[in-house]
């Protein structure tokens, strides 16, 4: 494992792991051979804790779902660009794996899929598409602020299922691989701003306004 140490917007600095694919939580469910950390739901939660664990599933799988649409949005525009098109198509690739791992962990712990998953296609798509017809940089400053929310919730996540940790396997790991996905998204954040995203005209209106919208999502998933 190694350390990547880069300055991002906002006067923040993001550390990030840069790890191999057999070294991730997510090759258990992806690779690795199937274990009660992979099959199996805790039958000891209270009615709270499985909503919370539920919850958590649905939000993250609802929101795995808008970033393939917002990256098939953007490179229905740029993906035939020889610079930013491969940049496109590479955080798209982990974003199909990160949806791929949330699929399964919501049927292992049945939990129930957002009633918007309409809604976040259509909502992704139309927002990498119009961002990626402002230009190159807006693309990337669309990305900048999906990631910057998508990291902090990830990182309450982490904090709403500590105390659950004991209770089964499952949960250590699913911590684990909720670790690995914002490690990746903080990634692309940082991605994002090295391809010139702060460049991007009326930046601080445009993440603001994209920051709000996931932060809206975030909340309507969680309740639908």
């Amino acid at each position: 494992m190694s350390l990547l140490l880069r300055q991002v917007s906002r006067n923040r600095t993001i550390i990030i792991c840069t790890r191999t694919a057999s070294s991730t939580a997510s090759s258990r469910y992806l690779d690795g051979p199937q274990d009660a950390a992979t099959i199996e739901t805790p039958d000891n939660l209270t009615p709270k804790q499985k909503e919370t664990l539920s919850a958590a599933i649905r939000i993250d799988q609802a929101g795995e779902i808008a970033a393939n649409w917002i990256y098939r949005g953007q490179y229905a525009v740029l993906g035939s660009d020889l610079k930013t098109g491969p940049v496109i198509q590479e955080m798209w690739e982990q974003e199909k794996k990160h949806l791929a791992v949330m699929d399964k962990l919501q049927i292992q712990h049945d939990a129930r899929p957002t009633a918007l998953t309409e809604v976040a296609k259509i909502a992704g798509f139309g927002l990498g598409f119009a961002t990626a017809l402002m230009g190159k940089e807006a693309a990337m400053a669309c990305t900048e602020a999906v990631e910057t929310v998508i990291g902090e919730h990830y990182d309450d996540q982490l904090r709403e299922l500590e105390h659950m940790e004991p209770l089964h396997s499952s949960i250590p790991l699913l911590r684990d691989v909720i670790r690995e996905f914002r490690d990746d998204e903080l990634e692309h954040l940082n991605t994002a701003v090295y391809h010139h995203s702060q460049r991007a005209p009326h930046h601080a209106l445009l993440t603001t306004l994209v920051e709000g919208g996931c932060q809206i999502a975030i909340q309507l998933c969680k309740r639908f």
